[in-house]
C-alpha cells in the first residue's frame, strides 16, 4: 500500500523533506493534494481522535502522523534510512529537529511578526531579522553539522554512520533552500564548511535523488514556500 503524504501542492515546504526520503527509498507514495487537490487535506485536519495540526502529515493505513521530523522518526526504519540502534536512531532525529529549527528561523526572516501578514507589511522587521539570520545564525547552524560530520566515528561522509541517512537529505534540503533564499550569505558560510558541501554534492548526485531533482515532482522554490529569495534580505 502506498504512504499517502498530504502538504500544500505548488511549494516544497515542509513536506520535501518527507518527499526525499520517499524518494531516495523508492516507497510508493500519493502526494493526495497534487493529485486531488487541498479538500481531501484539509477534511484530514478534522479527523478524530488524533488530527493533525497542520500539513505535512502522512497517512499509512490507519496511522496519521504529523510534523516533519515525526514523520520521518516513523519512515526511517522503515524506509531503511536511519541506524538499527536506538543511539543512532535519537542521533539521527535530534539532528533533524535542530534542522527543523533552521527552517523555521529561515521562515521568521520574511514573516517574523505574524504569518497572517504580507512580506510587505513587516519589511522593516523582516530587515533586521534577516541581518542577525545571515550574520549569526546560518554559520552557527552550518558550522554544527560541520562538526557533526567531522566527529562521526564512521567517518566525515555522513551525519550518522556509515550510511546516508533521512538526516543528511534533511541537511541537503536545508542548504538547498539557504542557497536559494540567501544565495550570498549562504555561499559565505559554505566557505567554512567544506564537509556540508561535499555532503550536499553527494546527496545530490544518488541516482534516485536526481532523478527525482529533474522530474516535475521536485517544484521550484517560489515566493510561496519556507525559502524564499527577497534579494533586499540578503544583504
Amino acid at each position: 500500500m502506498a504512504y499517502e503524504l498530504f502538504y500544500w501542492p505548488g511549494i516544497q515546504g515542509r513536506g520535501e523533506f518527507v518527499r526525499l526520503a520517499l524518494e531516495e527509498a523508492g516507497a510508493p507514495y500519493v502526494d493526495v493534494a497534487r493529485e486531488d487537490g487541498t479538500g481531501p487535506m484539509m477534511a484530514g485536519l478534522d479527523e478524530p481522535p488524533r488530527p493533525p495540526f497542520a500539513p505535512p502529515y502522512l497517512r499509512d493505513g490507519d496511522l496519521v502522523i504529523g510534523q516533519s521530523a515525526a514523520i520521518l522518526l516513523y519512515l526511517g526504519p522503515r524506509l531503511g534510512l536511519v541506524g538499527e540502534g536506538e543511539a543512532d536512531r535519537i542521533w539521527t532525529h535530534q539532528i533533524q529537529l535542530t534542522i527543523a529549527d533552521a527552517v523555521a528561523e529561515a521562515h521568521d526572516t520574511h514573516h517574523p511578526i505574524a504569518s497572517s501578514l504580507t512580506y510587505e507589511d513587516q519589511r522593516p522587521e523582516a530587515a533586521r531579522r534577516a541581518a542577525d539570520f545571515r550574520a549569526a545564525r546560518i554559520p552557527k547552524y552550518l558550522a554544527w553539522c560541520e562538526r557533526v560530520l567531522e566527529a562521526n566515528p564512521a567517518g566525515p561522509r555522513w551525519l550518522v554512520g556509515a550510511a546516508p541517512s533521512y538526516a543528511d537529505l534533511s541537511l541537503f534540503q536545508l542548504v538547498e533552500g539557504l542557497a536559494y533564499a540567501f544565495p550570498k550569505a549562504t555561499e559565505r558560510a559554505l566557505a567554512r564548511a567544506p564537509k556540508v558541501v561535499a555532503l550536499h554534492k553527494a546527496v545530490a548526485a544518488r541516482p534516485r535523488i536526481a532523478a527525482y531533482l529533474a522530474s516535475e515532482r521536485r517544484e521550484a522554490f517560489n515566493e510561496s514556500g519556507v525559502f524564499r529569495r527577497y534579494p533586499e534580505l540578503d544583504g
